[in-house]
């Protein structure tokens, strides 16, 4: 619940008993925000609204949107208000939408992102509210509260605003791996809603997903490594026994007859001691079985995938493989040396 200042605001003049309740309910459920439309259900003309604007008792939000109290606005009363200004039809969409679903953490004074159907006249009103329109409309709501566009339908608004398919790419996996979204549902909506743009490289996204990509570092290995400079396809979570144990490795070339195991290591766990310990019995237990390995962190693999890629194809063009490996728009020329063996 918001804090409003008084935090129950008077009422504007005397309302009959029953308009009273609808005020202090309306006032407790949009957290202190009312739109002119409900005020005058209320009976509460033109001339009460400017004498309270007048007095600052309340103050104009947005077009149509007052608040009732003239203290800050939290986050939530900035969504409502958003809400209320686009109409009874307007959802929340977008990076609000991303951050009513726990895929983002936004500003609290960020915009607020509503979608809306053709023929609303409601416009963005910047730096409040940006409004989209979409002509699948009718398909995106889901019944929450306050409403919003899906959780795929969300990822697929983000990964299409994007100003280019590699950057479409890893915002569509990390914003799924985020969300938990199941590939089915994405798959379901990549082909009810044909996205305007970048479709080949979000249905590599969604292949990549579908492979086991289960983390913000092992899609940028897939998108920035792997299929930017034209890597053969790996294995994803690939089940490994150690001491008796089941683990999962992320990335293995078996799939291609090549015994290389990608490992990649988050900062987070690097130096817990029950994960180094792990981790060497990992390696030991991989240098028994005559596996070669490789392993990257966050800073190698988003700072220099080209160096990544670099290496890998190394060890794969030893092992056998003999694919030439791709230059990628910020390979460095010498990358090209190793296109063929």
């Amino acid at each position: 619940m918001a804090v409003i200042e008084d935090h129950c605001p008077r009422l504007p003049g005397a309302l009959e008993p029953s308009r009273a309740l609808i005020w202090h309910q309306l006032i407790r459920d949009q957290h202190g925000l009312l739109d002119t439309d409900q005020l005058r259900l209320l009976d509460i003309g033109p001339g009460v609204v400017a004498a309270n604007l007048e007095a600052q008792r309340w103050r104009r939000v947005l077009p149509r949107v007052y608040a009732t109290f003239t203290g800050p606005l939290v986050r939530e009363a900035r969504i409502i208000g958003a809400l209320l200004y686009g109409g009874p039809q307007a959802v929340l969409s977008h990076t609000t939408a991303a951050e009513e679903w726990r895929m983002l953490t936004l500003d609290p004074l960020a915009p607020v992102h509503i979608t809306l159907p053709y023929g609303c006249s409601a416009v963005s009103q910047l730096p409040h509210v940006v409004v989209h329109r979409s002509r699948a409309f009718p398909y995106l709501l889901v019944a929450t509260d306050p409403p919003r566009t899906s959780k795929a339908d969300t990822v697929l608004d983000l990964a299409t605003s994007e100003p280019d398919a590699r950057a479409a790419m890893r915002r569509f996996v990390a914003l799924a791996t985020r969300g938990r979204v199941p590939v089915r549902e994405l798959r379901w909506r990549l082909e009810e809603r044909r996205p305007r743009r970048y479709g080949t490289a979000l249905a590599d996204a969604l292949r990549l997903l579908a492979d086991g990509v289960q983390s913000a570092l092992e899609q940028r290995y897939a998108c920035d490594v792997e299929l930017a400079h034209a890597l053969p396809t790996a294995q994803r979570q690939q089940p490994v026994v150690v001491d008796g144990r089941t683990l999962w490795e992320d990335v293995s070339y078996d799939v291609i007859g090549i015994p290389l195991t990608i490992r990649l290591d988050g900062r987070a766990f690097h130096d817990a001691p029950e994960v180094a310990f792990r981790d060497r019995r990992r390696d030991n237990a991989a240098e028994l079985a005559a596996r070669h390995r490789l392993v990257y962190g966050w800073n190698e693999v988003t700072r220099d995938p080209c160096a990544v890629a670099t290496e890998v194809a190394t060890v794969l063009h030893r092992a056998g493989w003999h694919g030439p490996l791709r230059q990628c728009g910020s390979c460095a020329p010498p990358v090209t040396l190793l296109a063929r063996h």
